[in-house]
């Protein structure tokens, strides 16, 4: 089971604590005691765990999550803080990778046979009251200082897929030995170059906003042997918009029309492009690849626009796949950040913000039961079962919470057997 060997990766775990320390409870249950509210999506899992040890003798948190000892919240919190991050994001990897090696992420493959992973970065946690040596400051117009937590939240994603896969993330963060305030491009960079060689072998394109559409940024995809398909806006690049108005001049631009209907609506997908233009004005300009798509109605009125630049070459016969794959990119939001955020997993909520990484750490943690539950639907027959039988991921947890709450099982197939039989007299073969 996924889980247990997500507790064996816990064991591992830095324990800052000195001999003299109480050492009553591991690392490892801390970390699967806060995993174990994140997966469940029950914010008071351990609190009802506690009360079943004392009534019955036995709790799910030992049965399904390996818990020895349960702490308090405190105590969790304590052990937590000094705990980096990034610890975990190799656990995040290995299970991506497992994912690829057993052809699970095939279905996600894209334009040119290219995995689309998405870049983009989202607040978390915000305050004036509350800070840690980890958060990114800001000064409001009162005069008051906001404290934030930002992370870059990579994800795998593809059009037509429901589905996105969390990558390990990268905090938006004070840097060491470095005066200028960190930013959501700069951690991405960090970011490209801590995974950049690790998912190049993949076969990788990019995708993200039109702040990330920026020469040094684009150079380093590059360098990391990956595409890019940025969304690229005349704004913020006069520049490669005025070469695209010069061969307009000369009909240098390529249009592609393409009507469509949905049901009785009509609708028309213009497209134009052109390769090789200056990203900016200078004499190292990267030449890039650009395209606009617009889609009008009936009556000509303008539903959707918008441009990308990429390093992939564009023509008539892949333009349209193209504006397809960048459109994905709004998974991001949609099936990533909002889902966080919005669908139970309460991204947003302090669960403790600690001095140290704790806050970092509880997001981390969240993002890895995001993954966790993705990757459960695909490869754990019973668990996939059930949530085939509810109509909604909302109900399947709803069921979860009840039943975990008030009776004990003694392992995750006999809880997903256990409802499995409950919402279907005849289920089937699992195995």
């Amino acid at each position: 089971m996924l889980i247990q060997r997500i507790g064996a990766a816990f064991m591992g775990m830095p324990d800052t604590r000195g001999k003299s320390n109480n050492l009553r409870y591991a690392m490892e249950d801390a970390a699967l005691s806060a995993f174990s509210i994140f997966f469940t999506q029950s914010p008071s899992f351990l609190d009802s765990q506690v009360r079943m040890q004392k009534q019955q003798g036995k709790n799910n948190a030992a049965s399904l999550f390996g818990v020895h000892q349960i702490p308090c919240d405190n105590q969790i919190r304590n052990l937590l803080d000094p705990v980096p991050p990034e610890t975990l994001f190799p656990l995040m990897a290995t299970i991506c990778d497992e994912l690829y090696r057993d052809g699970h992420l095939e279905r996600f493959r894209s334009i040119n046979g290219t995995f689309l992973i998405a870049l983009d970065g989202t607040d978390f946690f915000s305050s004036e009251k509350i800070g840690c040596p980890s958060c990114t400051q800001s000064t409001l117009k009162n005069g008051k200082t906001l404290n934030r937590h930002i992370a870059v939240t990579p994800v795998l994603v593809a059009p037509g897929q429901n589905n996105v896969i969390a990558l390990a993330p990268q905090f938006v963060q004070p840097q060491d030995g470095h005066d200028k305030q960190d930013c959501e491009l700069a951690a991405s960079g960090r970011w490209l170059d801590r995974w950049g060689a690790h998912y190049a072998s993949w076969g990788v394109t990019y995708l993200g906003d039109d702040l990330y559409c920026h020469q040094r940024h684009c150079q380093r995809v590059l360098e990391h042997h990956a595409n890019f398909l940025f969304t690229c806006k005349p704004d913020s690049h006069a520049t490669l918009y005025e070469w695209i108005a010069d061969f307009s001049r000369m009909d240098g631009v390529t249009t592609v029309v393409h009507p469509r209907r949905i049901g009785k609506k009509s609708f028309t997908d213009t497209y134009r492009y052109v390769n090789q233009v200056p990203l900016r004005d200078s004499d190292d300009a990267l030449m890039v690849n650009w395209f606009e798509l617009v889609t009008t109605d009936a009556q000509g009125d303008v539903m959707f626009r918008n441009a990308w630049a990429t390093s992939h070459r564009i023509t008539a016969d892949n333009v349209a796949a193209f504006a397809t794959a960048g459109r994905a990119r709004w998974k991001i939001e949609n099936e990533n950040n909002n889902t966080l955020k919005t669908k139970g997993y309460h991204f947003e909520h302090n669960f403790g913000h600690g001095q140290q990484h704790l806050s970092n750490l509880f997001a981390t943690l969240i993002l890895l039961a995001f993954l966790v539950h993705t990757t459960l639907d695909w490869i754990d027959g019973p668990y996939h079962a059930v949530r085939d039988s509810l109509p909604s991921r909302r109900t399947f947890f709803e069921h979860l919470r009840a039943l975990i709450q008030y009776l004990p099982f003694d392992d995750w197939n006999q809880l997903m057997q256990f409802m499995l039989k409950r919402l279907d007299p005849d289920p089937p073969d699992t195995s």
